[in-house]
């Protein structure tokens, strides 16, 4: 079963359920992305918004290992080392023409914001535990002295 945002912005106490009723009455009526209007309607802060995202975002994606993952020096050369541990992804492979990202559940908004705005092509994230997420930064972009965020 999918999760939905608003409930999401109800159990963590940021909206009431009214006011994600009213959201989306105004959502069907406006064709408006449901987070923008949550924070037009109801001043709800759009890191509330962008937290509640990747609650939901994490409910939905596919959790790997990425020391299974097959990975594609190309993908790699996407993103440099200094990116790779301050954003906390590892871009490992195409998956047709998207880019498979690997990252930790605490990293998934940052990753997300980060992959999406310098990566030219779409990627899609995927989670991994966080001391794998470490291994393949080690793995795949040694910066001695780095530690995952």
């Amino acid at each position: 079963m999918d999760i939905r945002l608003g409930d999401v912005l109800i159990r963590q106490g940021v909206m009431t359920a009214a006011q994600v009723d009213h959201v989306l009455v105004q959502q069907r009526r406006t064709g408006d992305p449901f987070g923008v209007l949550c924070e037009k309607l109801y001043d709800v802060d759009p890191r509330a918004v962008e937290h509640a995202w990747g609650t939901q975002y994490a409910t939905l994606t596919q959790r790997v290992d990425p020391a299974t993952e097959a990975v594609d020096p190309a993908a790699l050369g996407l993103i440099d080392r200094r990116q790779a541990w301050q954003f906390g992804c590892v871009p490992v492979r195409w998956d047709g023409a998207e880019v498979m990202v690997v990252t930790s559940e605490a990293n998934l908004v940052r990753a997300h914001r980060f992959c999406t705005r310098a990566i030219e092509h779409p990627v899609f994230l995927v989670l991994c535990e966080p001391e794998d997420l470490h291994t393949a930064l080690t793995r795949w972009y040694p910066l001695p002295g780095a530690a995952a965020a």
